[in-house]
């Protein structure tokens, strides 16, 4: 007997907002509205920093609007109520303590600490299965670079051109590395001990390949029954979807299960300028199409492979989540296999996440947390990618209108 499967529409916008008020969805439409004008953003994006460290009073603007959109909290407690919301609905979480570019061995020591007690907190709730971690968040980004610069200047696979690179350290820098593998391993011990998953987020492609090294190690160390890390492959890359395969390669030889989230890129305009300004080729593919080819490419090779691999399809295009769906029913897999995973931003994509909860997918929303002087660069990206991704504010806004109609008719 066929199994049969649920329809997924994204067009659905019953299910997409079901979670809010009239009110809350009258507040959506006015921020992706403002959102919508790229001379706002503009300047919204130089003077929300500003403001914050000249002391100014627009906290209270900052909270009641982009905060409360795409932010679950300034602290691991407030986010509780987001997720129960969430949970509601069958939405899972990805917590993310959204605190970036603080250097210096005390704040990595610190962060350490919050990660291990976001693990801890999550593995207390019913319906947060994963927490987000940034290397950056504990290791010096000139240590990461030098690295990097190292392993690139080195022949063969990426583990030989890694212990070159670390042998090349001088003793203070190789003690400060220690460290710092110390502190992911631990991270990844305790989210061992509870069961969650950590995904380590994708850095600049300047000091990649020294947390993709590192990454792989600790799936080497920790991913033998079930995936517990999982590294991002942002696919705007060209050389991301062998990589891929590579990875798998190693999964395969050393008896681990490759943790893998697939995103499409978050530094697009950064790498293409740097590129530029140094002299080399741009490691970000000339246009969008090749982006979805490889994207849609490396979704199909971790299903073909769904054995060996554990996928999030953390994606914000309707075509690669629906596509996902679909290559699980072709192979009469379910929708909520245990290694399949469906994820989007906080605040974004409603009509993507409920529907394919809506759908018995397990799929999440990525939940960033902190005091709002330190998500603040993570809000601005926000802004800013609304306003940069083409057809994303006027696609939510469409969404918001309809479902408003459909409400008060």
């Amino acid at each position: 007997m066929e199994k049969s499967y649920p329809e997924i529409s994204f067009d659905n916008t019953e299910f997409a907002f079901e979670y809010k008020s009239d009110k809350q969805l009258k507040k959506a439409h006015f921020l992706f509205s403002m959102m919508g004008k790229p001379w706002l953003v503009k300047i919204g994006t130089r003077l929300a920093p500003w403001s914050i460290n000249a002391g100014l009073p627009v906290k209270g603007i900052i909270r009641n609007t982009i905060f409360s959109q795409f932010v679950g909290g300034e602290t691991l407690e407030q986010t509780a109520a987001v997720a129960s919301m969430l949970g509601k609905y069958n939405v899972q979480v990805i917590l993310d303590y959204g605190v970036e570019g603080k250097e210096g061995e005390n704040n990595f020591d610190q962060a350490c600490e919050e990660f291990i007690r976001v693990i801890n907190y999550a593995a207390t709730q019913p319906n947060i299965p994963f927490m987000s971690v940034k290397v950056t968040g504990f290791a010096r980004f000139s240590l990461l670079e030098k690295l990097d610069t190292i392993m690139h200047s080195n022949e063969g696979s990426l583990m030989k051109r890694y212990l070159k690179a670390v042998d090349g350290l001088s003793k203070e820098e190789k003690e400060e590395w220690q460290r710092i593998r110390h502190r992911v391993m631990r991270v990844c011990e305790a989210a061992a001990a509870k069961k969650i998953g950590v995904s380590i987020d994708a850095e600049e492609t300047w000091i990649q390949d020294p947390v993709d090294a590192l990454t792989i190690l600790m799936m080497d160390s920790f991913n033998k029954e079930s995936a517990i890390v999982f590294n991002t492959l942002q696919h705007y890359r060209h050389d991301r979807l062998k990589f891929l395969k590579d990875s798998y390669e190693a999964a395969v030889e050393r008896k681990f299960i490759l943790g893998a989230k697939l995103v499409r890129g978050a530094y697009m305009e950064k790498e293409r300028r740097r590129a530029v300004e140094k002299g080399y080729p741009s490691p970000i593919h000339p246009d969008k199409e090749n982006t979805d080819r490889d994207f849609n490419a490396g979704v199909k090779f971790c299903i073909d492979n769904i054995e060996r691999v554990s996928l999030v399809v953390a994606s914000h295009n309707e075509y690669s989540n629906l596509y996902a769906a679909r290559l699980l029913m072709e192979k009469g897999l379910p929708l909520n296999h245990p290694h399949v995973h469906w994820s989007q931003l906080f605040g974004m994509s409603d009509n993507i996440t409920f529907n394919l909860a809506h759908a018995g997918c397990s799929v999440s929303k990525y939940l960033p947390f902190g005091p709002i002087k330190d998500v603040v660069p993570y809000l601005m990206r926000r802004a800013q990618e609304n306003t940069s991704v083409k057809g994303q504010t006027g696609r939510e806004l469409g969404l918001i209108k309809k479902e408003l109609k459909r409400r008060n008719p």
